[in-house]
Formats: C-alpha cells, sequence, structure tokens
C-alpha cells in the first residue's frame, strides 16, 4: 500500500520534528537495539535519545551522532550542494582535456652528429 504524500512545507517545525523523532526510534528498533545501547555508541545520554524519539528539540549534532550509528547518514545527502556546469561551461573544460599540448620530438646522444674534430 502507498504512503500518502505529505506536503512537508505545510507541516508545522514541532511535527517535522516529532517526523524525525519517529524515524530515529522505528530505525533503532529495525536495528533492535536499546536505547541505553544507541545512545552509548553514539556518545550520548539516554535522556537525550528519549527526547530527540518523543519528537522534542535537540541539537544537530545528537541526531548526526545517532544517525551515524545507525548508518543512515546517506539522508543528508540532500544538503549537498552541486554547483550547476552551464553547456558554455562545459564546453570550455572538454576542450581543455582533450587539447594536446605540442609534442616534440626529442633529441638523443646517438640521433646527434658527432663533431669531426
Amino acid at each position: 500500500m502507498a504512503l500518502p504524500y505529505i506536503n512537508m512545507a505545510k507541516l508545522s517545525d514541532d511535527a517535522i520534528i516529532a517526523k524525525i523523532g519517529n524515524f530515529v526510534k522505528q530505525e533503532r528498533l529495525d536495528q533492535n537495539m536499546t536505547q541505553q545501547q544507541l545512545a552509548a555508541k553514539a556518545g550520548i545520554n539516554r535522556t537525550t535519545l528519549s527526547e530527540l524519539e518523543l519528537g522534542r528539540r535537540c541539537h544537530l549534532l545528537t541526531l548526526i551522532q545517532v544517525l551515524r550509528i545507525l548508518n543512515k547518514l546517506q539522508i543528508l545527502d540532500v544538503f549537498e550542494y552541486i554547483k550547476p556546469v552551464s553547456p558554455m561551461m562545459l564546453a570550455e573544460m572538454e576542450v581543455k582535456y582533450h587539447t594536446k599540448a605540442r609534442v616534440r620530438n626529442k633529441k638523443t646522444s646517438e640521433t646527434k652528429k658527432k663533431s669531426d674534430w
């Protein structure tokens, strides 16, 4: 069954924090970890983890530490900014990459004519 689409922009900040807390809790349970185990591995207090799972505000660093232990840091990939490259810049880069510098033959000592002196 497909989940209904939820417009995140229409949710309050507290509702979004609650969704994050629920995500953390479900991932912890799916990985068969207790709050104490996860908190210890993340280097945080169990109470702090409990607050996070209950949808209460926490530090961003706490969320990152918990996601790292749950092996879910990839969900933060959406925050990576990749500067778009214009078609002109791409063409210029390709020309620079594929253009070779002039190559000259190096004269070796064998090809040099020895003096008759």
